[in-house]
């Protein structure tokens, strides 16, 4: 058996390791040379690592445990070459395949790569979808204040003359905190005649569906306060200290929905106070998008224009209203006829109920409210209230009524509750304020998206005014509360003349202090010369520019303005 020597091991007094004399370690060792013949390109590590706790042993599976202490490949302590890492790219495109008998084979092997792009495609698409929603989402937050809705300029609903004296501005911010409980009202008086609702229109669908009719024979009153000969003869009976009508109330209501400006002009006489609108106001106009997210076209002669659209849709508003009735003479009759029918004209189903509330001790209110229809259910008789919504263009909603109202009528509500909060807020108060049983609304579209004067009725949807009012968010104290606030404003006021504006731009109100004489027939800003004065209209141009929005249905009327 060969023995193995130890050779001499020197010792260094000095410290650790070799000594610095040189001495002889091997005994065929040439001097002045090392032990291990190295350059700069080395790598000079340690000798061994006991310590260390090789794992992933099959990565290099030449070498065994007990030699992964000799391997320092894989140690990150030592510095890896750059050049070592470097892979060359093939730049060469893909060989394309070739259709034949291994096409099939070719083409699934490039199916992974396949189903990774659309992966990635699907990503940024998820992406951009996600983006959008949360733009809609700022956008909605944003309410009255969207950047886009002030984008388009809206001009005020009465021009500010100079002489105008500004008294107060009320933020529609400060309307939210309201809060005012009234009693039920009280009838003093219920005047007009009604119709029965036809009840095979609830049964309207869009394949079943029914073109609009023309009443050009039946006449449509938009009376203001002031000119009602039985609220001026309440007033004179003392009976109330405030006095509006339903469409002048409910505008006050939802005063903080609605986007457009309107006006609606204070008198003060004596202790009382009267809510009126002008001649060829906007409130004898309906709102069409008022709230929606995208712009309508602001050239007034455009058919979807704004303007355009609101004349449309009480045009047609008016005509579903009497449609939807039982014709055929029989009519519940009331206390007194229509006080603004003349004898032997032909009117439209309508009842005015003369209703007051009680304010306060000292204070009452008294409002005309209108009501379309009467129907009799198990012996009762109940009023209804009858409006249409008018589909104008697909495009702008994003929703196609005669697609969706069948499967998918929720959605079809919800986009109007989006685009239209506001109108329908004011038909939800009107019924309210009449008390009516039900609020028949009735879905309205054009034969074609360009012709705006032939429409059909596809179907009618009945609701409770309560349980509705509810499902938009829309409290009853709260719109009391506006109410009272602004009567308690205005009774402050001195006797007078006052105008309440929407500014056209912010969601806030004004009081201005006007001319006794303001918007009458011979008001006018300042004296002009003859010559240089605008002539007065005609009789029949005057009818159609004042009239032609709400009170006249008849073709060319309604062909000259829009």
């Amino acid at each position: 058996m060969t023995e193995f020597e130890v050779g001499a091991v020197p010792f260094n007094s000095d410290g650790w390791g070799p000594p610095e004399t040189p001495s002889q370690l091997l005994p065929n060792h040439p001097s002045n040379v090392p032990f291990a013949p190295f350059n700069r390109s080395e790598k000079l590590g340690r000798i061994a690592d006991w310590t260390r706790n090789y794992n992933n042993q099959n990565r290099n599976p030449r070498n065994s445990g007990h030699d992964s202490v000799f391997d320092f490949n894989l140690d990150d302590s030592i510095p890896v070459d750059d050049d070592n890492t470097f892979h060359l790219v093939d730049g060469k495109p893909p060989p394309r395949p070739k259709f034949g008998p291994k096409w099939r084979f070719q083409q699934q092997r490039q199916l992974p790569q396949r189903r990774d792009e659309e992966v990635e495609a699907k990503k940024r698409e998820q992406e951009k979808e996600r983006a959008r929603r949360d733009r809609l989402y700022n956008l909605n937050r944003s309410g009255n204040n969207n950047p886009r809705r002030e984008a388009a300029v809206f001009k005020s609903s009465v021009d500010i003359q100079p002489e105008w004296i500004m008294l107060d501005q009320i933020p529609f911010s400060t309307f939210s905190k309201l809060s005012f409980s009234v009693q039920d009202p009280e009838d003093l008086l219920v005047c007009g005649a009604l119709e029965t609702y036809d009840r095979t229109y609830d049964r309207v669908n869009p394949k079943n569906e029914k073109r609009l009719e023309r009443f050009k024979n039946r006449n449509f009153f938009k009376v203001t306060t002031t000119d009602d000969p039985v609220i001026r003869r309440l007033a004179n009976e003392d009976k109330a200290t405030v006095f509006a009508t339903d469409s002048i109330l409910s505008t006050l209501m939802c005063a903080p929905r609605s986007v457009y400006s309107w006006d609606i002009v204070v008198q003060r006489v004596g202790n009382k106070l009267f809510f009126d609108k002008r001649d060829g106001s906007q409130l004898d106009l309906l709102s069409v998008n008022e709230t929606s997210q995208e712009p309508l076209p602001e050239a007034k002669e455009d058919i979807n224009s704004a303007y355009s659209l609101s004349v449309e849709a009480a045009y047609i508003n008016q005509n579903f209203s009497q449609q939807v009735l039982v014709r055929n003479g029989n009519k519940v009759g009331f206390e007194e006829p229509n006080p603004f029918a003349s004898e032997g004209e032909e009117v439209a189903s309508v009842a005015y109920r003369y209703r007051r509330w009680k304010l306060d001790d000292e204070m009452f209110l008294v409002a005309r409210c209108e009501v379309q229809s009467a129907s009799e259910t198990k012996g009762q008789q109940s009023f209804l209230t009858l409006n249409a919504l008018n589909e104008f263009d697909p495009k702008y909603s994003g929703i196609d009524w005669r697609k969706k109202l069948e499967t998918q009528r929720g959605a079809v509500l919800a986009t109007e509750l989006k685009n239209n909060a506001n109108k329908l807020a004011k038909w939800t108060a009107q019924a309210l304020l009449a008390s009516a049983d039900m609020m028949k609304l009735g879905y309205v579209s054009r034969v074609h998206p360009r012709d705006h004067f032939n429409h059909t009725i596809l179907s009618v949807v009945g609701y409770k005014p309560k349980e509705f009012a509810t499902q938009i968010n829309l409290n009853t104290n709260n719109m009391w509360g506006i109410v009272k606030s602004i009567v308690d404003l205005c009774m402050k006021l001195k006797e007078g003349k006052y105008v309440l504006v929407k500014d056209p731009s912010k969601p806030q109100v004004r009081i201005y202090e006007v001319p006794a004489d303001a918007f009458e027939n011979d008001y006018v800003e300042e004296p002009l010369p003859e010559d240089e004065q605008v002539q007065p209209p005609t009789e029949e141009e005057a009818n159609a520019e004042a009239l032609a929005a709400a009170n006249d249905v008849e073709d060319t009327v309604v062909e000259a303005v829009l």
